[in-house]
């Protein structure tokens, strides 16, 4: 019988995942030296230490390690969001959460790597992931905007998926093209304040007290 771990695997699955995890590492690093279609597979076994056919083993392309690394960061981000919003439910709380976890992820990442994973993560082309390509962060955001329709919150017309999806690929893109301008904090601001302000209730011509077409 194989040796196992205290986690229940053997010592060679055990090894296996030890590997995986240096060339994670060392594949991230040179990535955000390099950007990913420029970086090194020589540079990156060199620092894992193993063998070129090795990381080609666990990582049929270097896609394979953006979406592996897009996995775990989406289900980390998704895990802090679900716990912030059990005690703040309100929408403004929960989309001002999702900015501060993507804008950590950006400094995280780098903004060369930042861009990689972003346009990995909407590319038509992506290859499969091996645990699927459901992105959490938006479903829970998408909860979220569903939550505060059923309050009366926001507006009953609002599709929440569809609110969700425009909300997350607008921050991306605003992300993206400010970098690190001195503008970018207010103009954040400003697209969230919007983003609420989009999604509230119409003010009908009967309630404003105007006949209907009365500027």
């Amino acid at each position: 019988m194989a040796n196992r771990t205290a986690a229940g695997i053997t010592a060679r699955e055990a090894k296996r995942l030890q590997t995986r995890e240096r060339l994670m590492g060392a594949a991230i690093a040179e990535f955000s030296r390099a950007g990913m279609a420029d970086a090194d597979v020589g540079a990156i076994v060199a620092s894992a230490g193993v063998a070129h056919g090795t990381f080609f083993f666990h990582f049929p392309t270097k896609e394979h390690v953006l979406l592996e690394l897009e996995r775990r960061e989406e289900d980390r981000m998704a895990k802090r969001f679900a716990t912030f919003t059990k005690t703040h439910q309100d929408l403004p709380s929960a989309l001002r959460e999702a900015v501060r976890l993507i804008m950590g992820l950006e400094r995280r990442l780098g903004a060369l790597l930042f861009k990689d994973f972003l346009a990995l993560h909407f590319s038509p082309t992506r290859p499969p992931a091996e645990h699927g390509d459901d992105h959490p962060l938006i479903v829970l955001v998408a909860d979220r905007i569903d939550a505060a329709r059923q309050r009366g919150e926001i507006d009953a017309d609002v599709t929440a998926m569809n609110s969700a999806i425009y909300f997350l690929l607008g921050l991306y893109a605003l992300l993206i093209t400010t970098g690190d301008s001195p503008a970018r904090t207010g103009l954040v601001e400003d697209y969230l304040t919007r983003t609420l302000r989009s999604m509230q209730p119409a003010v009908s011509s009967q309630r404003s007290g105007r006949p209907s077409g009365t500027p």
